[in-house]
């Protein structure tokens, strides 16, 4: 048997991996059972989207918070607190009795999913020792990612139809009572350092409030327009906020508090790079994802089990992209994998924009763009874990891959509001108008991936050492002083 590395048992990756799925699997799973929960509770038409606005809301809102916390307080028990307020909401929203008890109750599983992301991407980054171990690992983070986005659909569809829509929601209680038992045997905990942590709590409150205001904002754009008082005065309380976090930010930089979020990681190269790349890209998935699911139900007549199975062709196809990119990433680099993949993946995209149509079939307007876009988009998750936190101190893990998961949040919220609103721009009457809207939505994503691509061209350059205060502070990975309880 191998010996597993100091540090780290057979236990963790597993783990860490089914935190990504379940992160990302509760962002699509209830999308085919929304009419189904419409009925059960008396949800009103125009409420029914905060089922999924209450995840993202908080999810968005509180990552960068829950980034620190995992490196202040330690990722194991970032892990076990994110595991058990996930899997206690879960439970709440199963058995919940109103429209507003299961609103809370995704609101509630959206912060836990804050706790829980920021502490797994870091915890790859501190007990795999870069270079083949790393790269697998980070493949496999992205995979699972992406599949429990598509294979939340797919769960959706057969739990809806097969056990209702609340099996939907219970069917994570098991999962992370599962994890929940693995985390102690399975996760080595973080040794507290000297003295004190001092949480970064007026950053904290910029942040969350500022991104959970620009979130709400986007997503109230399809009751608002977007030229409303509402909207723009939203959107304008957001950037006040966001920039006086910077502000507050910067400043705490110079003194002896400890940031939130250390302005300087955004001044290393890979690490901005991944983040503006991660918030495009995530801008036309997202929305992708979304738009297939309401033509084949909406346009081709598909039921939720069936639309649910036919986005097994795009579960396939990210695997086949994580595999290129795992055993192509150290020959060629991160740059030229984020912009391959970002073309590949907007090369679907524009194919989709083609191919749907009223008169469609899963073969000729499905299967070959969902097989190109997403092998395009299974490439670029590893190279951009490895460029989120290239360089950067251990005990800033956190706050890295709290970064990056916020933008990924943050530019999927964006991604979706603003295309839902191109698609009812353009769409017309019937399953042929309903179409149009849908090709409409789906040229865009195809832009957004192209401008993810040249970005990553431009903005990406070597790795360098992060900025001053953390470049002697960036210990090998071995030298972290950790131990097992």
């Amino acid at each position: 048997m191998t010996k597993q590395p100091s540090g780290r048992s057979s236990l963790l990756l597993p783990v860490l991996l089914t935190v990504q799925f379940l992160v990302s699997l509760d962002m699509s799973v209830v999308n085919i059972a929304l009419p189904d929960m419409g009925r059960g509770l008396g949800f009103a038409p125009e409420s029914l989207t905060w089922v999924v606005n209450a995840y993202a809301l908080a999810f968005g809102g509180l990552l960068m918070l829950g980034g620190r916390l995992a490196d202040l307080l330690g990722r194991r028990r970032a892990l076990v607190a994110g595991f058990a307020v996930f899997g206690v909401a879960s439970l709440a929203g199963g058995l919940a009795q109103s429209a507003g008890q299961l609103v809370a109750a995704r609101a509630v599983q959206g912060a836990g999913a804050a706790a829980l992301a920021p502490a797994a991407l870091a915890l790859i980054t501190v007990h795999h020792p870069a270079g083949p171990a790393r790269a697998r690992a980070r493949a496999l983070w992205g995979a699972w990612l992406a599949l429990g986005g598509a294979v939340g659909i797919m769960a959706g569809g057969l739990l809806t139809d097969w056990a209702g829509w609340r099996s939907v929601m219970l069917v994570n209680v098991p999962v992370v009572l599962a994890a929940l038992a693995a985390v102690r045997p399975g996760v080595p905990a973080d040794r507290p350092g000297p003295g004190r942590p001092r949480l970064d709590v007026l950053g904290a409150l910029l942040v969350t409030a500022g991104t959970a205001v620009l979130v709400l904002g986007l997503v109230r754009t399809e009751t608002h327009a977007w030229g409303s008082a509402a909207t723009l005065g939203t959107l304008a309380a957001a950037a006040v906020l966001l920039t006086a976090f910077c502000v507050v930010e910067h400043h705490g930089e110079r003194g002896a508090r400890q940031p939130l979020l250390r302005l300087g990681l955004l001044a290393h190269r890979p690490v901005l790079s991944a983040n503006v790349f991660s918030l495009l890209m995530s801008a036309g998935q997202f929305a992708a994802f979304y738009f297939t699911s309401l033509y084949l139900q909406e346009v081709l007549g598909y039921g939720p089990t069936r639309a649910g199975a036919a986005f097994l062709p795009f579960c396939a196809g990210v695997v086949a992209g994580t595999v290129v990119a795992t055993r192509t990433v150290g020959r060629v680099g991160e740059r030229a994998l984020l912009v391959a993949g970002g073309l590949l993946g907007a090369a679907g995209f524009a194919w989709f924009a083609l191919a749907v149509e009223a008169g469609g079939t899963f073969a000729g307007s499905v299967l070959g763009p969902s097989l190109v876009a997403s092998v395009g988009i299974g490439m670029c998750f590893v190279p951009l874990g490895t460029s989120a936190t290239a360089g950067v101190a251990p005990e800033e893990t956190g706050m890295a891959s709290g970064l990056l998961n916020s933008a990924r949040q943050t530019g999927g919220s964006i991604g979706l509001a603003v295309l839902v609103t191109v698609a009812g721009s353009a769409a017309g009457a019937g399953p042929a108008g309903l179409a149009q809207g849908y090709a409409a939505a789906f040229a865009v994503a195809a832009g957004l991936l192209v401008a993810a691509a040249a970005a990553s061209g431009v903005l990406h350059g070597p790795a360098a050492r992060p900025g001053p205060g953390a470049g002697e502070r960036a210990a090998p990975v071995a030298g972290e002083r950790v131990r097992a309880e």
